[in-house]
């Protein structure tokens, strides 16, 4: 299995729903929603892409790094990326339904496990959506975190109790999602919390709890308070707000301020090893990665997935070694250049 034979087969399975372009960076789906698309003008899609172009690595060739160090170790996991999948759902209505909910994310799953690293699971308008992540993280114990969208409190707090009996690693909430009218409209509404409510389902687990889609320092630093153990700095990938700025321009100004108080996730983006690099360098822990391992699972399965990880694991081991950064974990903003400088 390669990459060519994995992208011409999830061309034939998303089609109509994504054309798997040679770079996905959202110009020819803006506004695909559903689909897999940015909403709106899809500016805050191409943001993301835009922000990491314009961050720019120094090429340093003299020095004593030969073996640089990938592991990261979440919650007492050992993965050996810091690189994660993210929560997706939404088979049948953005990805054209040729595979369902559970088929898909079980695939997610399955592949980011065999790449020895973790997939998060979703939640969506459809109950399937959250029940197949479940599903997937209960038949690998410690093998998935499960991302709850920002529901009525005792709806947050029960799904809480279902991922605590399956297992998963982590738990946390798609703040990011509170506008979504899907769910509304299917009598499911979602809606921002209040830094009181935030703390009250936080408290409510024993679980880590991750907060996903943090966008500002102040933000950050309440969801800490709240007693977050980690964020995930996120314009949930421009799909929920036309106009926000990518990921990478705002993940240094909240890694100032909250940076060792918890784990900090980017996602928006990635498209390569050298991408992982510069948000790391940028203030993250590690990175999530969406859309290209939608196209990896439809075109390839859990074989599929593996072989994107483990191909953007060999590029950031390459960008690694030409940047002289010996460890994924300790990795230096000095290793980005500074332009005008």
């Amino acid at each position: 299995m390669d990459m060519k034979t994995i992208r011409a087969k999830a061309r034939e399975q998303l089609k109509g729903f994504c054309r798997v372009c040679p770079v996905c960076d959202g110009r020819v789906c803006a506004g695909e929603v559903p689909g897999m698309g940015g909403v709106g003008t899809g500016s805050a899609f191409k943001n993301n892409l835009e922000a990491l172009a314009g961050v720019h690595l120094n090429l340093r060739t003299i020095h004593g790094v030969k073996e640089p160090d990938l592991s990261f170790n979440l919650w007492g996991k050992p993965l050996a990326m810091p690189i994660l999948g993210a929560p997706i759902t939404g088979s049948t209505y953005n990805m054209g339904g040729t595979m369902s909910e559970e088929e898909f994310i079980t695939e997610m799953v399955a592949g980011a496990l065999l790449a020895g690293s973790l997939c998060m699971t979703g939640d969506g308008a459809d109950p399937t959506m959250f029940a197949s992540g479940i599903k997937a993280g209960a038949a690998n114990q410690g093998g998935s975190i499960a991302i709850i969208k920002p529901r009525t409190q005792e709806v947050i707090k029960s799904h809480l109790r279902t991922a605590e009996e399956a297992g998963v690693l982590a738990v946390g909430m798609d703040i990011d999602g509170a506008g979504l009218v899907t769910m509304a409209m299917k009598g499911q509404p979602v809606g921002p919390k209040t830094p009181t409510e935030l703390r009250e389902v936080i408290g409510a687990t024993p679980l880590p709890f991750i907060v996903k889609g943090v966008m500002t320092g102040d933000e950050a630093e309440e969801a800490i308070k709240a007693g977050a153990a980690a964020i995930v700095v996120s314009n949930h990938g421009g799909r929920v707000l036309d106009f926000t700025p990518g990921a990478a321009e705002v993940l240094p100004e909240i890694a100032s301020r909250v940076k060792g108080k918890a784990i900090i996730f980017a996602d928006g983006g990635v498209r390569s090893g050298a991408d992982v690099l510069k948000l790391l360098a940028l203030g993250a822990d590690a990175v999530l990665v969406g859309r290209p391992l939608i196209v990896a699972a439809y075109g390839g399965g859990r074989e599929g997935v593996a072989l994107v990880l483990n191909q953007l694991k060999n590029e950031l081991l390459q960008a690694m070694l030409l940047t002289g950064t010996a460890d994924v974990k300790k990795v230096s903003a000095g290793i980005l250049h500074k332009q005008g400088v």
